[in-house]
């Protein structure tokens, strides 16, 4: 009888430990997704059958998968259904607004502007950044672009000063001392720059954008930075793959061969960037008068030293800052570029406008454009936007409700992802006009807010209180590079270009970006 006790007890402990974690996966896998699923259908939002476990991964893995085969015309900017054709599938059968589930999550697809300017001018919290996958964060960091609430403010008022129009003008000469480097290379490849030669500009504009973050931000060079720019890349890739797949928490830890790549890449990136932090630190203590620069990482060693609570920084999330503007800094500069790039090879006149306009402000290849002359090119200001609106770096934001929230005419349960389909978005016909497919840089001939019908119709640096902190960083920079190429080259696409927009994180160009460099002086 004894035994059996014991035994009788040690059945029911095991059972009190096992019995909760069934009852809360069933609650995940089946019962939330059921109620969830109803909930949305009596407002009349429908969408693909949920899957357990899955959602509808495998739909959305298969579906890009064949859109990847194909190929659009050079001319055609409707890459939507290419880039995204499960939300161009799914908005064909359930409509403008549906429910889909990312894994066990729930996320709801919202491309009304209204309602999203609702979300992204919110200051309250009610929409937050989602919990991010563990993957994506050992690339982007655990900086600005993903921290919320208290420390999102605490961040955005520390660094808001590395961006001001002052620090601009400062970085606008290393914008162009990296671009003459970049030109020199070009120089040894081609032949003495006499002749015409074919350049894979996507490539060139990742190093070119990288050398620049490094040298603006960091005060560090591209060989500095290197390690962390090729860590980044692979790192890219990964997520890049394991993003369709499902997550299951927990997973992160076990050493399978993704995860051991993974972890290897981020002991690269956080070990290169400690050097570049404690070379600082070093010549710092070199010159004990000195402060630690006023660049961006100066900006934040400083804020490590802080006395005052809300503007003191860890060295951790000193880390996490610099992976994010590593990547944020250079990655999506390089996209505008690459993108502009192809679409001046496309539209000569364009290309043309832009070369007079530059040679009228900042004068030929022997004059070197400053923020100053910069800040005149008007055209070329139309022209990187439109670039941004027609191939913006980013494809979608997403959301959060915090707790149950109304958004318009919707009841939207607490934990509820909103994906906000900015690619379908800054196409849509009645907001931007007939030609909202079509490429036409004078609809920002009075500004963003006049360029549609609707103020907050371009998203590209977001809207709101977390928009884009280095949006002037940014355009400054492609001005820069992109005056400067036009001052020395005519540009065209190779034979070999393909047209292939493809989400890869970012908007990339599938099977890259070549053109044809043709000297303006051969």
């Amino acid at each position: 009888m004894e035994l059996l006790s014991t035994t009788n007890l040690l059945a029911l402990a095991l059972l009190l430990l096992v019995v909760p974690k069934i009852y809360e996966a069933c609650r995940i896998l089946v019962w939330r997704p059921l109620m969830l699923s109803r909930r949305f259908k009596k407002q009349g939002i429908f969408g693909p059958k949920y899957r357990i476990l899955h959602g509808n991964l495998r739909e959305m893995r298969k579906m890009k998968q064949e859109a990847k085969l194909s190929v659009l015309d050079p001319n055609s900017n409707d890459i939507f259904p290419r880039v995204l054709p499960h939300f161009q599938e799914w908005m064909s059968r359930y409509g403008e607004t549906f429910l889909y589930w990312q894994g066990t999550e729930p996320r709801i697809f919202i491309s009304d502007h209204e309602l999203v300017k609702q979300i992204l001018s919110n200051k309250f919290g009610f929409f937050v950044k989602p919990k991010t996958r563990p993957e994506v964060l050992k690339l982007t960091g655990n900086g600005l672009v993903f921290v919320d609430g208290i420390d999102w403010v605490r961040h955005r008022r520390i660094l808001n000063p590395a961006f001001s129009m002052d620090k601009l003008k400062i970085m606008t000469k290393l914008m162009v001392d990296c671009t003459l480097r970049m030109f020199e290379e070009w120089r040894k490849q081609g032949n003495g720059g006499k002749t015409e030669q074919v350049v894979m500009m996507n490539i060139e504009f990742k190093r070119l954008t990288a050398d620049i973050i490094a040298a603006a931000a960091f005060g560090s060079s591209y060989a500095e930075g290197i390690e962390v720019f090729k860590s980044q890349r692979e790192l890219q890739k990964c997520c890049a793959t394991s993003i369709s797949n499902v997550f299951i928490p927990g997973t992160q830890y076990l050493p399978t061969p993704s995860n051991l790549q993974i972890w290897k890449l981020d002991r690269k990136v956080n070990n290169s960037i400690k050097r570049i932090i404690n070379a600082r630190l070093k010549s710092k203590t070199k010159n004990i008068e000195s402060d630690y620069g006023n660049d961006l990482l100066g900006i934040m060693l400083t804020a490590a030293r802080s006395n005052e609570s809300e503007r003191k920084m860890s060295i951790y999330e000193i880390i996490e800052e610099c992976k994010t503007f590593y990547f944020a800094g250079h990655e999506t500069t390089a996209n505008l570029l690459t993108w502009t790039t192809m679409l001046l090879s496309l539209h000569q006149d364009w290309q043309e406008k832009l070369r007079e306009e530059v040679f009228n402000e900042c004068g030929n290849k022997d004059k070197i454009p400053d923020s100053e002359t910069c800040s005149k090119l008007k055209l070329m200001n139309m022209v990187l936007l439109e670039t941004l609106r027609l191939y913006g770096p980013v494809l979608n934001m997403v959301r959060s409700a915090a707790e149950d929230m109304k958004l318009g005419n919707l009841l939207i349960p607490k934990g509820t992802a909103i994906i906000l389909p900015i690619v379908k978005m800054h196409r849509d016909k009645d907001i931007w006009g007939s030609d909202g497919d079509k490429f036409n840089p004078m609809r920002f001939a009075n500004g963003v807010s006049r360029a549609a019908n609707h103020p907050n119709a371009f998203l590209a640096f977001s809207i709101g209180p977390r928009a884009c902190i280095g949006q002037n960083f940014a355009m400054m920079e492609a001005k820069t590079a992109l005056a400067m190429i036009l001052q020395r080259f005519r540009l065209n696409l190779s034979g070999e270009y393909k047209h292939a927009p493809a989400d890869h994180l970012t908007l990339q160009p599938q099977y890259g970006l070549p053109v044809i460099l043709q000297p303006l002086d051969a």
